[in-house]
């Protein structure tokens, strides 16, 4: 049948509707005031359909059967005698098999089967929402952008919202309409470029994408929600529904406690750095990942075990593969599946809060892969990447980059930073590349980036963009850490926005990290020459607040791990790591290990497998371990080691040119009141005898902590020959003056080893 008689359509509109590709199917489709006569009509279009009657929901009462205007499945009808629109179900013959198809609940051909219409439901849309989401300060879009359970008129389903201004038709399409861009075409709110619609008895666990035809009628691959909740495993790409949640936290002590805490800038912050699919595999089962409920029970005690005060996590943000490590994410508001689903990982983050261990998190806002289901051409136009490739298009890792300076774009990051600290109570974001964003040149040459409205190289757009993030962040979560690493001598990284800064808490220091490496990996030989790698640190040590990162990105790539960086035989390559990790804990700035590094891994990190743990059975990893727990104690115990790690009234150097014998000498000095730290550090194999060193302060110094403790496999070289002091770890300042201080200490300074003493009583 196709007489256009039967219908009050035009051949034109219904050739339209039957393509898909009315501009306006909310128009078309559903109950409508008859256009011409008085009453009521119904229009449905429902492939595969051969009858169609409309039943009045109160009444359970069939009030019309809708007249087929085409074969493909567009049906219409006047409703009787009706003037006012009632809710109503359909009542639907299908003539197909579509037992695939979940929203009409049918089993076989010729059955009868009844469904809500998701076009007669209005707009779930706030206007005061669209207006924020434009303007660039909506900083909650997750709560109605996306696919949410929502209860209409008693009827419960999902309700989808997906921006695509561009596009001239978005349908969602999933396994409940048999991945059918006809039957859900979506309402669109063109002045905000958003699409919106509610499917009845759509529930959780539900795969769903978008189908969208570009402006100029291109059919686009289909693209997973930008604000889906959760994903896929990778190689399938779709999105995936989720109930609401309604995860009970236990953590609101810690929360509390932690608002009370802001920043932790007097703190002992020591972080361990996990890559959470490589920690630990299980063997029994294929190698397969540790669940989040897994990593609770294993990876946290571990890490309280250890000392650290925090995890931190590389991305979670779902992302396709796996040799991206997350740094290429597609879902930034899905924890990735391949560990659990988001009440999982809520779990996961609740069980470290109660044992006491903050939880940060890899976010990255700099760039995202050009995967087709992903974001990138998202209705057909450079939607939320630069359309030139001078600003849209990352060289090094051949990814798209945002584009800051669009309103919605920025709603989007905006929100999306706001997500992981409010709705996962997540403690700090570690945001990745800072320095690619801050510049327009990064990675271009001459000709391949455009100057900005000033003619300068700053990335205005994207500076206004972390300012903002970074004020909102600290205003709605008190006691949360923003954290940049940002490799460039960009200044205010790490001061308040009001102060002409960027608005981070802590930037990670690249160029300690650079510096002491290098340094390290030279033959003791050598080093004589490059002390200045050591020292070169504290002349801008305090002009940001610092974290000294050891992270994943130092042990991959060829660089080899921490272990085989260092020079010498086996025992000096200990030593010289042991003596390099107390240096670390000792010097100014907040801490971050990577896995593996706190047991001395022999290989480079491997994405692909666990870590080494066999290497536990043998003496000198289980040194290092050891010393990495012993180290984060007198860290935490010891105020003058973290008080004013960001301050430079908590460092003085006693030595600091002894390049000869590359020795090292300093005080760490906390608030007032609390006693002061010396650190001896000797980076040769040679040790020294009676060495005569001035200090400041008069009184007995106590060994706290000593790397050539033979605990720790080292040498356990005899400190103190004084006779006057009977126990080998206290120190006696002798009261003669020597190199300009008023007191001096007599030791014998072990071989590539860091000493801790704790000044106990002034004399």
């Amino acid at each position: 049948m196709n007489d256009n008689a039967l219908s009050l359509l035009d051949k034109e509109e219904i050739d339209t509707v039957l393509a898909a590709n009315h501009d306006d199917v909310f128009c078309v489709l559903g109950m409508h005031q008859h256009p011409t006569g008085t009453g009521l009509i119904a229009r449905v279009f429902l492939p595969g359909a051969s009858s169609v009657d409309v039943i009045a929901s109160k009444e359970n009462k069939k009030v019309a059967s809708l007249t087929m205007v085409n074969e493909a499945g567009l049906f219409e009808g006047k409703l009787g005698r009706r003037r006012k629109p009632f809710a109503y179900r359909l009542r639907i013959v299908f003539a197909a098999d579509l037992t695939n198809d979940s929203s009409t609940n049918s089993t076989n051909k010729n059955d009868s089967v009844e469904i809500e219409d998701p076009y007669r439901f209005p707009s779930l849309l706030n206007k005061d929402d669209l207006y924020l989401f434009c303007e660039g300060t909506q900083e909650k879009t997750w709560q109605w952008m996306g696919a949410h359970i929502r209860t209409v008129d008693d009827i419960s389903g999902m309700h989808f919202v997906v921006w695509a201004p561009d596009a001239s038709r978005v349908s969602v399409v999933g396994e409940f309409n048999l991945w059918d861009g006809r039957r859900h075409v979506m309402r669109k709110h063109p002045a905000a470029g958003l699409w919106e619609i509610f499917v009845p008895n759509v529930t959780e666990n539900i795969t769903y994408k978008y189908e969208i035809i570009s402006g100029d009628g291109s059919l686009l691959p289909l693209k997973a929600d930008p604000y889906a909740f959760a994903m896929q495993h990778a190689p399938e790409t779709a999105s995936v529904t989720v109930k609401e949640s309604d995860y009970q936290w236990q953590d609101n002590k810690w929360m509390a406690d932690r608002a009370d805490a802001p920043g932790l800038y007097n703190g002992p912050v020591s972080i361990y750095e996990v890559h959470l699919g490589s920690w630990r595999r299980n063997p029994a089962e294929d190698n397969r990942f540790l669940t989040y409920r897994e990593l609770a029970a294993e990876l946290i005690p571990y890490v309280v075990e250890m000392g650290f005060s925090h995890i931190q996590l590389m991305p979670v943000s779902e992302f396709p593969f796996d040799g991206s490590w997350g740094y290429q994410p597609v879902g930034l508001f899905a924890p990735t599946c391949r560990f659990g689903s988001p009440e999982d990982f809520k779990y996961f983050v609740d069980c470290c809060h109660q044992q006491g261990i903050g939880l940060l998190l890899d976010w990255v806002p700099g760039h995202f892969p050009t995967d087709a289901h992903g974001t990138g051409q998202f209705d057909g136009s450079h939607l939320y990447e630069h359309q030139d490739t001078r600003k849209g298009f990352h060289p090094d890792w051949k990814t798209l980059v945002y584009n800051y300076g669009r309103s919605e774009v920025m709603s989007y990051l905006l929100s999306n930073a706001m997500y992981w600290l409010e709705q996962f109570h997540i403690d700090g974001l570690r945001v990745d590349a800072v320095a690619s964003m801050l510049y327009l040149d990064y990675s271009r040459e001459e000709g391949e980036w455009i100057p900005n409205i000033h003619g300068g190289r700053e990335n205005l757009e994207a500076i206004e963009m972390l300012k903002q993030v970074n004020s909102r962040a600290y205003f709605n979560n008190p006691g949360a850490m923003m954290i940049a690493e940002e490799s460039t001598a960009w200044p205010g990284v790490s001061r308040p926005v009001d102060e002409g800064g960027l608005g981070f808490g802590y930037k990670w220091n690249m160029g300690w990290m650079n510096d002491t490496l290098s340094y390290m990996a030279r033959d003791p030989i050598h080093r004589q020459f490059h002390h200045n790698d050591m020292t070169f640190g504290l002349i801008y040590g305090f002009s940001e607040n610092f974290v000294l990162p050891l992270s994943h990105d130092e042990v991959v790539h060829g660089k080899g791990s921490l272990l085989n960086r260092m020079p010498g035989d086996d025992w000096q390559k200990f030593a010289n790591l042991r003596a390099y990790f107390g240096f670390m804990w000792s010097h100014p700035g907040k801490k971050l290990l990577f896995m593996g590094g706190e047991f001395a891994q022999w290989d480079e990190w491997n994405h692909n497998q666990s870590l080494d743990w066999h290497l536990l059975d043998f003496a000198p990893h289980q040194g290092v371990q050891q010393l990495i727990k012993d180290l984060n104690n007198v860290y935490r115990t010891l105020p003058g080691l973290h008080q004013l790690d960001c301050d430079s009234k908590g460092f003085d150097w006693v030595v600091g040119d002894n390049n000869e014998q590359s020795i090292f000498v300093y005080l760490r000095k906390g608030l007032e009141g609390t006693p002061p730290v010396l650190v001896v550090v000797n980076m040769t194999p040679t040790a020294y005898t009676d060495y005569q060193l001035g200090v400041p302060l008069a009184g007995v110094y106590h060994q706290r902590l000593n790397t050539d403790s033979s605990e720790y496999g080292g040498s356990d070289f005899v400190l103190n020959t004084d006779s006057r002091v009977d126990n080998r770890t206290e120190l006696q300042t002798i009261d003669e003056t020597h190199n300009g201080q008023p007191c001096h200490l007599l030791l014998n300074i072990p071989p590539l080893a860091t000493v801790f003493f704790e000044l106990q009583a002034n004399v």
